[in-house]
């Protein structure tokens, strides 16, 4: 065609090229046509547009070359008359209509078309690498980047037809091996749940524990007829509501919880509002149930602490902890109480103004939830807290067994020790999380983190049960006629700590339903068989210490 890059003509000294040459930038000369005999002339049609006419060349100085070889639309005498053309004759080619003879140059030599080589297709491996590569060069075990892979939605039909590996596991060691390791500086940790300060985990632990001068200012008010299984008269009511109430309300902090971790507070609020109420109900109609003939005035303080559990929940979810230490303030009276006797208007009156305080404090932090749209959408399943209220039976029996021995020490002291160890307890668990994220991020290989995880847990275990002691001790010298404590009994309050704290751990990584097991087959034991009691506690530890090093020192428990 005119106007297109066209090669030199080929002379004796040079050899036609063997591939396609690149477009150059000057265009070369038309080669010389070569006279040949005119063949007889036929009858003249007219020119046909785009065909040069015979004996001149085309304009820009080429000539369209065409193969002597008639092609299956020559028909006719025009494929007659190219069988006699002669030598150097080239028929111009079709431009709608039939072709007109004339001189061609001679054709161009056949250069053999050879395809450029076709780049390399793209390795998907190289593509799913680049895509992950933040994630697998901070990685510390193939398994953390497997996990990601199936949380990902990868089954191992597709990475077997996408990648060419057997599972997850082998793609995961793949990537793992082909990523060199880069982990960064660790940062300082953001505010949140595992980042808690000690001041409010001591706060919190101090509310947990206040609620027990309320059973000092009413325990000349409860003293009844004899009461069962040797217990003091009105317990029984009293136990019976304290349980109730533990199980419902460790349910319902978890489900309010879960809608706090998703971002909707209003969601929490109208699940308290929904669920503090009845909890408060069941307690009240188990104790009432099980009263006796005669502990009528327990099952009505009974009936108050259920109503105060519940509040209480509602306070400390919402992380709402320096009011309800107001509201516990009133029961700060019953501190004279220790020294001398009060007048029981008054000790009903400090009791009266503790709970009202309570309630009217929760009641106002729900407002937000008594709009229609504080449900919210879908939400956690009711079915994912009962673990957590199964594990609040287990450990509740635990500390009730502690608190009804039969020395001193594991009695009302031992209580008041592992009430007011709750606050350090919640602190070290933190500090245990913040430690192993800590290590996640320094450490190169699962080894040393399981060392490293495995030595924080030992620090915080072993930190949590010297609190508990110091407090014993402390409450042991503050208690008025409290001996000290024996070291056998001093031996099972710290087995009971060991299984609490580590149950505790347990729940916050969502191992609920191991730790509620073992808290229930202990607390179970010791009930069918009250003296095979620290047997069962110290079984209870051991089997939780063994689940949490299996569960909690790897590095995938972290993430």
């Amino acid at each position: 065609m005119s106007g297109s890059p066209r090669p030199k003509p080929p002379t004796e000294e040079d050899t036609p090229p063997s591939i396609p040459r690149p477009r150059r930038e000057e265009t070369p000369k038309a080669p010389e046509v070569p006279e040949v005999p005119k063949p007889k002339k036929a009858p003249d049609t007219g020119p046909t547009p785009g065909v040069p006419a015979p004996g001149r060349p085309a304009p820009g100085g080429s000539v369209p070359a065409r193969t002597a070889a008639a092609s299956p639309r020559d028909t006719g005498a025009h494929a007659g008359d190219r069988a006699e053309d002669p030598p150097g004759y080239r028929a111009a080619p079709e431009a709608g209509g039939p072709a007109r003879p004339g001189p061609s140059a001679p054709a161009a030599p056949d250069f053999p078309a050879h395809p450029a080589e076709a780049p390399p297709a793209p390795d998907p491996l190289d593509e799913l690498a680049e895509r992950l590569d933040g994630f697998v060069a901070a990685a510390v075990h193939p398994d953390e980047v497997a996990a990601l892979l199936e949380s990902d939605g990868m089954t191992d039909d597709h990475i077997r037809r996408t990648y060419g590996r057997a599972d997850s596991f082998a793609l995961a060691e793949d990537l793992y091996a082909r990523v060199e390791r880069r982990h960064p500086a660790p940062a300082a940790p953001p505010a949140g749940p595992w980042h808690g300060g000690l001041a409010n985990c001591l706060l919190r632990g101090l509310v947990f524990a206040l609620p027990g001068l309320a059973y000092v200012l009413a325990a000349p008010l409860l003293v009844g007829e004899q009461g069962r299984f040797g217990l003091p008269g009105g317990t029984v009511p009293l136990l019976a509501g304290a349980v109730t109430g533990w199980v419902w309300n460790q349910a319902l902090s978890h489900r309010a919880y879960t809608w706090l971790g998703l971002g909707d507070r209003p969601a929490a609020a109208r699940a308290l509002l929904t669920g503090a109420p009845p909890g408060a109900l069941a307690g009240t109609g188990v104790a009432l149930a099980v009263a006796a003939p005669g502990e009528g005035p327990a099952a009505v303080f009974a009936a108050g602490q259920a109503l105060y559990l519940a509040a209480a929940t509602v306070l400390l979810v919402l992380g709402r902890e320096r009011a309800l230490l107001g509201a516990l303030v009133p029961l700060a009276g019953a501190v004279p109480a220790f020294h001398r006797d009060l007048p029981d208007p008054l000790r009903i009156g400090l009791l009266l103004a503790s709970l009202t305080a309570a309630t009217v404090l929760a009641a106002r932090v729900l407002r937000p939830g008594l709009r229609r749209a504080a449900a919210g959408r879908g939400g956690p399943l009711r079915a994912a807290s009962l673990p957590y209220g199964l594990f609040g039976l287990g450990s509740g029996l635990l500390v009730l067994h502690a608190g009804v021995g039969t020395t001193p020490v594991s009695g009302a002291g031992a209580v008041v020790a592992l009430t007011l160890s709750m606050g350090p307890a919640e602190w070290l668990l933190h500090r245990f999380r913040d430690g192993a994220l800590t290590r996640l991020r320094t450490l190169t290989t699962a080894r040393e983190f399981r060392r490293a995880a495995t030595g924080t847990l030992v620090l915080c275990l072993g930190g949590y049960l010297a609190v508990l002691t110091a407090l014993l001790l402390a409450v042991t010298l503050l208690w008025p006629g409290a001996p000290r404590p024996a070291l056998p009994d001093l031996l099972a309050l710290l087995l009971v700590g060991t299984a609490l704290w580590l149950g505790l751990l347990l729940q916050a990584f969502g191992a609920v339903l191991g730790a509620a097991a073992v808290c229930l087959l202990a607390a179970a034991a010791q009930t069918a068989l009250p003296a095979a009691g620290p047997a069962a506690t110290g079984a209870a530890a051991a089997a939780l210490a063994v689940l949490t090093c299996v569960l909690l020192v790897r590095p995938t428990a972290h993430r």
